[in-house]
């Protein structure tokens, strides 16, 4: 029975790679292939070391194989938002069907953070006065 379990975990995760690397390919713009490769590779990953730690079914291997889990779900979201972030900042092209780009003339180029709610603004939505 576990054998098969492990069989089909590992598959799944070796069709989430497939689907990763087919998305790198597929994908029309950078945002787009960071996204899929992000998502996709991450379960992948996850789910064959899941298998591989129902196989060998040891203290050791599971703890590594969940410690490695845990930091991938943990840096791979990061990792990506940075790339996209400097991409961005590089000013590289969006797919030219894209409907909206929402941080257009929100993104301070030169302090390199988005440009917030204005102080002004913001106590006029909340009713209050800092002198208050």
């Amino acid at each position: 029975m576990s054998d098969f379990l492990i069989a089909i975990i590992s598959t799944t995760g070796a069709l989430f790679i497939l689907l990763a690397s087919i998305g790198l390919f597929r994908m029309p713009d950078f945002y787009l292939r960071v996204s899929v490769t992000t998502k996709a590779g991450s379960m992948g990953v996850g789910l064959i070391l899941i298998a591989s730690a129902i196989y060998f079914w040891d203290f050791g291997i599971t703890t590594r194989a969940l410690a490695i889990i845990f930091f991938l779900l943990i840096t791979a979201p990061v990792s990506a938002h940075l790339l996209g972030r400097v991409a961005y900042l590089c000013k590289v092209r969006l797919w030219e069907k894209t409907i909206s780009d929402d941080l257009e003339g929100k993104y301070d180029r030169k302090k390199l953070h988005l440009r917030g709610i204005s102080e002004k603004e913001s106590e006029e939505k909340s009713g209050f006065s800092q002198g208050e």
